[in-house]
């Protein structure tokens, strides 16, 4: 216990003017954005307008709405069935539903595409069993408007299926055990209790999906559907009109609030699920016949057609192009390896600062600073792009100029095109899942350790150092390797912001791909999906411990 005279220790006035700068300078690219809402309309923003900004709009919503309604029936019922039936194999299912979620799904889609497009395996061996030639039959057309819905849930169904599982394991034992007595079967406990009470949790897991959607380029891009990223795209680079761009990135921006709204909204009413405190000891519901055999269809087949399938084809073509794992392929690793880590230490860093600046003061401004900072994963990696290249090219261009006018020299490019221009739209998009991470590490330390840290003089650097770094080993790890792995699968600011000639494996992947070499795209491929399954890990371990903390009582696996 602290003495009587204690006072609780306040973050010294630099660290908070370091939080509330550091927030201001990561807000920098979305301000930049926004701001070009203030510019009257040019030329080419009118012709946007005229011509295909209301396919950009309709096709963004149709997309969205596909998302929503695949990741909805595939995650909800999937973390339904994992955490309240019990069935064989359901122990291996309920993180195994997971690894969908390091397969990016601009990968996912060249994967299929390679399989079932018209020159693919399975309609040459179609066309070759029934003796018919092109255009005498029909068969889905992979690269499509619901094609890309269809990539897209089956890689984002894994946030509402983490969310929905978390709110069943939470719900109130009382509840579904009325429910139960009442005569209510496995389905009917589901819709009529289980689901309404979930449904915050469920809301908020699709807002973050569809969040990905309109954050997607690589998909849409290589289908050929037009969509606010690809817009923006061919506005900067095929037009040449950054102001343009930078307010169709603003009109993404109201679709991407709009669902942070949503988000935050679902999270508050998320306090409100339970009337009751026994959570050790969830009912099972034993399913046997027909609906044994169901739950054993949806899991497999969601985790077959999710993961299995494509990893399974991306490591065949990776063996019949293993010639393209050659020095260059090396050098791509190392890019993409270097660029993860050195961005992930700093996301840390900052991370540390803002956290533990965070719970040493929980005055308005700091915590503003802090939420400020963390908003950057919500916006589009497009958007971010457009927002970091344009403050960062006029500083460029006026010091060129400044330095030309004055002492008759270049000092080129400084900034934009070069790394620290990609670093730092990295660091604004990945910063807030290393902060979050280190404040649910730091919350689970008690306040009562800091009192008696600073009873024996310690100051705040002090006992951070000494006594919250060695305590928080593996929260610090966690944050690493999160933001290491998002890294490592973002394409599209690495498409607009990497230096000339500095290729990731994201990026190589992607033009091999837009090649039609999707044979050759598998190498680099295969290895951003090897290093997708770190997080998954992580988190089946989290999923696990919860179980174990909720659910007491062994049912049949």
């Amino acid at each position: 216990m602290a003495s009587g005279n204690y006072r609780r220790a306040t973050a010294p006035l630099s660290w908070r003017l370091g939080i509330i700068g550091t927030a201001l300078l990561l807000a920098m690219p979305v301000l930049v954005v926004a701001s070009y809402a203030l510019i009257p309309a040019g030329a080419v923003w009118r012709h946007l307008a005229d011509t295909v900004l209301t396919d950009y709009v309709s096709n963004s919503l149709l997309l969205m709405l596909e998302v929503a309604i695949g990741t909805l029936l595939i995650g909800v019922s999937t973390a339904w069935l994992t955490t309240m039936c019990r069935f064989p194999g359901r122990s291996v299912f309920e993180w195994a539903l997971l690894l969908p979620m390091a397969m990016p799904a601009y990968i996912i889609a060249y994967t299929y595409t390679g399989m079932f497009d018209v020159a693919g395996p399975v309609q040459t061996a179609l066309r070759e069993g029934l003796g018919l030639h092109y255009g005498e039959y029909w068969f889905p057309e992979i690269r499509s408007l619901w094609g890309a819905g269809g990539m897209l849930s089956l890689t984002l169904y894994p946030y509402v299926y983490l969310l929905s599982r978390a709110a069943f394991l939470e719900q109130s034992v009382c509840v579904l055990e009325v429910s139960r007595s009442l005569g209510n079967g496995p389905w009917r406990t589901f819709f009529r209790v289980a689901l309404p009470l979930a449904r915050p949790a469920v809301v908020a897991g699709l807002s973050l999906a569809l969040m990905e959607t309109l954050a997607d380029y690589g998909t849409v891009q290589y289908f050929g559907i037009g969509t606010f990223t690809t817009g923006i795209f061919r506005t900067w680079f095929g037009m040449d009109d950054s102001a343009a761009a930078a307010q169709l990135s603003t009109a993404l921006l109201l679709f991407v609030f709009t669902l942070v709204l949503l988000e935050r909204w679902s999270r508050r009413k998320m306090r409100y699920h339970h009337s009751s405190q026994r959570h050790q000891s969830l009912p099972g519901f034993v399913l046997k016949g027909r609906q044994k055999f169901g739950a054993l269809l949806i899991c497999s087949t969601t985790l077959f057609l999710g993961f299995l399938l494509p990893a399974g084809q991306l490591l065949w073509w990776a063996i019949e192009t293993r010639e393209m794992i050659d020095r260059e392929f090396l050098q791509l690793i190392l890019h993409t390896v270097g660029l993860a880590a050195g961005t992930a230490l700093l996301a840390l860093l900052l991370a540390l600062l803002m956290g533990y600046g965070r719970r040493l003061s929980s005055d308005r401004g700091t915590v503003a600073a802090v939420r400020v900072a963390g908003m950057g994963y919500a916006v589009p990696g497009t958007v971010i792009a457009v927002g970091v290249m344009l403050p960062l090219a006029w500083i460029d261009n006026s010091l060129d100029s400044w330095l030309r006018a004055r002492f008759g020299i270049s000092s080129g490019l400084l900034l934009s095109g070069t790394l620290v221009a990609l670093v730092f739209a990295y660091l604004v998009r990945f910063l807030a899942v290393s902060l979050q991470t280190v404040e649910a590490g730091l919350g689970k330390i008690k306040q009562s350790i800091d009192e008696s840290a600073r009873t024996l003089g310690a100051s705040p650097g002090q006992v951070l150092h000494r006594v919250h770094l060695p305590m928080l080993k593996g929260s610090l790890l966690t944050a690493l390797l999160l933001v290491f792995v998002d890294v490592m699968k973002e394409l599209p600011a690495t498409l607009v912001l990497r230096p000339f000639n500095f290729n990731t494996l994201a990026v190589r992947a992607f033009e091999l791909a837009s090649d039609e070499r999707l044979r050759d795209s598998a190498s680099a491929a295969l290895t951003i999906v090897l290093a997708g399954i770190i997080p998954v890990i992580l988190l089946s371990r989290s999923i696990r411990n919860s179980r174990e903390k909720h659910d007491l009582s062994t049912g049949t696996e």
